[in-house]
């Protein structure tokens, strides 16, 4: 899955990803009273409305894009109807060529780690058939709880051909709390950092890896120097935008190749409409104001890695 990934950045020249992270604040009034309208002020309304949304996104910006991240928080706070619409999601981004990165944030050990990378990456045993669960073809997987937790997945990446993306330099602001802490001289995240070049290596993809890590843009830096740690690990890299990272803040994030890193943004896409900067689309056209945003991250990317 790593080479589709690559393909399809290659093809769009577009190194990013949509994080469709929907809050109902964020669905304009007029999907929200149709789905309400269809089901009710109910966790099934709340679902089709956020499916709906999802949608529209998706149609226009698909062919501008190489994949998605939708945050399974964002539906799992709708119960079942929630999860429904997170799979209905995942598939139609499928449908359409993107690859899908289920930003799950999985950490266990033993059957319990086993059974969530079967859950979203591989296949569970059903008498004598095998069925798909979530479909995702990366996952995000914290790797606090250390190698126990993370091999399951790799196991699961072997067997399928996908991709996982571990937790190295988060981009929120306390991150440092543990991340940062020095061990033998050296903050644990480049550990960390040292640890998925590891994994990686038994999981080769032509030229990158199936296991990836996940680097803020807030921290330009530490990307610089994780960039070096793991030079065939392809780096997902939130924190765009919205929680304040630019297009220049993230050269170092790339190899030479202009390929091995992704650029994540969520809400400065998918409630791109609320924002002065696309005032003038209007709620009604929001999915608009969503795609100008993509070409303007793009080109903002773009003209910082044509200027290194």
């Amino acid at each position: 899955m790593i080479n589709k990934l690559i393909e399809n950045i290659k093809k769009t020249n577009a190194p990013i990803v949509v994080g469709l992270d929907p809050m109902l604040s964020y669905v304009p009034q007029q999907v929200q009273q149709k789905a309400f309208a269809e089901y009710g002020e109910t966790l099934e309304g709340a679902a089709e409305a956020i499916w709906q949304f999802n949608k529209a996104i998706v149609d226009a910006t698909y062919d501008l894009i190489p994949a998605v991240k939708p945050q399974v928080a964002m539906y799992e706070q709708f119960g079942v109807p929630g999860m429904v619409a997170y799979e209905k999601t995942v598939a139609y981004c499928q449908e359409k060529g993107l690859v899908v990165i289920g930003d799950i944030k999985r950490g266990d050990i033993g059957s319990t780690s086993e059974a969530y990378a079967i859950g979203h990456l591989g296949q569970v045993q059903v008498g004598s058939k095998k069925y798909a669960g979530f479909h995702e073809d990366f996952a995000t997987v914290n790797p606090y709880l250390g190698s126990d937790g993370v091999k399951p997945f790799l196991k699961v990446c072997k067997e399928e051909k996908k991709g996982i993306f571990i937790l190295v330099k988060t981009s929120n602001p306390s991150s440092g709390e543990f991340q940062d802490q020095l061990i033998d001289g050296r903050p644990l995240y480049e550990l960390v950092g040292e640890k998925v070049a590891e994994w990686g290596s038994e999981v080769m993809g032509d030229s990158y890896s199936y296991v990836g890590a996940v680097v803020g843009a807030t921290y330009p830096e530490m990307g610089k120097v994780l960039r070096k740690v793991m030079p065939k690990s392809f780096i997902l890299v939130p924190g765009y935008g919205a929680q304040g990272g630019q297009g220049k803040d993230l050269v170092h994030f790339f190899n030479e190749d202009g390929l091995g890193a992704i650029v994540n943004s969520s809400r400065g896409i998918i409630a791109a409409y609320k924002q002065e900067k696309y005032a003038q689309f209007g709620a009604e056209n929001y999915a608009d104001a969503s795609r100008q945003a993509v070409l303007d991250m793009v080109a903002d990317i773009d003209g910082a890695l044509k200027a290194r």
